[in-house]
Order: structure tokens, then C-alpha cells, then sequence
């Protein structure tokens, strides 16, 4: 991508509080056109010459419009991770907007405040006289154990659309009406209660029972 482009996305960028859809190649066709221009560089018989100067002040332009940009939209992304974990409404669209580095990303730090949250800020109640912590950590440590093991999976048939939430198994589910998932069980039996979606193969324990 040339620097105008960039430019351009970067502007429309700053102009809203939500995440844009960005070409998937963004990075990787800007990545191309900052090696060609240093290619140019390289090969230029000389390097003191004012095309040279100018090919160097267009790389150093793109490189920094590129890290704006970056860290625009990480802001935005670290807003939208702050939100789901604390679960409040998240707009499927801006989840649909992110790349998929960038997803990668959002889903890494919703699960990351989730343990941060349960490492220090233990839930009223379980404590001890004269342990403050020793419960909570207790319960802490159990809950991010559970987590980090692979969780049993059911296949299930989604009845309605859901906003989307973060599974047990610390992966973002994206579900609509008529989508075959395969979804925890803990998740998809609350789901299966709230009729929001149906189950269609039982996990391997409930098959052998």
C-alpha cells in the first residue's frame, strides 16, 4: 500500500471512535512497498544524491503512519476486550472489522484480564479470619486450572442469533441462527437451557454413561 493510501486509512481511522474494515493485506502490501523502496535505496549510485534523501523520508513516512495506525486501532481493540470481559455489549460488526492478527489479540487480552481479574480481586465471601486471601486464591487457582485443560466439547445446532462471548475454553463465539458449532459443554449446556441453541452430539462422557 503507497503512503497516500495509508494516509487516507489512517485519517478515517482517527475520524471515528469504532474500528474500520481494512484491506486483509494491509500490512503485508505495505511491508512489500517499504522493500522495494529500500531497494531503490540500496541500488542508488548515490547515496548522498536528493532522490535518495527522498526515498528514505517516504520509507520513514510510511513506517510511522504504519505504527499509527497500529496503535490506534490496538487502543480500540483494548477498549473492546475491556468491555467483553467486563460483559458489557459488544457489536459483532467491530469484532467482524478486526484482522486476524488483530483478533488474535483481542481474544489474548480478554483472556488475560479475565485471570488477572480472578488473581486479585477475589469474590466477597471467600475469605478466612486471619487468611485474607487464602480462599480466593484457592478458588483462583482451581478456576485458571480448569481453564488451561482442554475442555469437553459437544456439537450443537445455534436456534437464534447471540451477541458474542467468551467460551470456557478462552475462545470468542460468533453465533447466528442456523451455524453448526462445536462449543464446550459448560457453555453449551447454560445455552442449551436457554433454548438458544441445541445440542446434537453428547460428549464422549455422556455417550459412555
Amino acid at each position: 500500500m503507497h503512503l497516500d493510501e495509508l494516509r487516507t486509512v489512517l485519517i478515517s481511522e482517527r475520524e471515528t471512535g469504532r474500528l474500520l474494515p481494512l484491506p486483509p493485506d494491509l500490512y503485508e502490501s505495505t511491508g512489500k512497498e517499504l522493500g522495494c523502496l529500500l531497494s531503490e535505496v540500496y541500488t542508488n549510485e548515490d547515496p548522498f544524491s536528493d532522490a535518495t534523501r527522498i526515498l528514505i523520508e517516504r520509507i520513514g513516512s510510511i513506517r510511522e503512519t504504519l505504527q499509527d495506525l497500529f496503535n490506534l486501532r490496538a487502543e480500540k481493540i483494548l477498549a473492546l476486550a475491556r468491555n467483553q470481559e467486563e460483559g458489557h455489549y459488544i457489536d459483532r460488526d467491530d469484532l467482524k472489522r478486526m484482522l486476524g492478527e488483530e483478533r488474535e489479540l483481542f481474544d489474548e487480552i480478554v483472556l488475560s484480564l479475565g485471570k488477572a481479574r480472578c488473581r486479585l480481586l477475589p469474590s466477597p465471601g471467600t475469605t478466612r479470619p486471619g487468611q485474607p486471601h487464602a480462599a480466593a486464591e484457592e478458588a483462583c487457582a482451581a478456576i485458571l486450572e480448569e481453564a488451561a485443560a482442554p475442555p469437553e466439547m459437544v456439537l450443537s445446532r445455534v436456534l437464534t442469533d447471540m451477541e458474542p462471548f467468551v467460551g470456557v475454553d478462552g475462545r470468542i463465539y460468533q453465533l447466528q441462527q442456523g451455524d453448526i458449532v462445536t462449543l464446550p459443554v459448560r457453555n453449551a449446556e447454560v445455552l442449551c437451557d436457554r433454548q438458544i441453541v441445541l445440542a446434537i452430539a453428547a460428549p464422549p462422557a455422556a455417550r459412555e454413561e
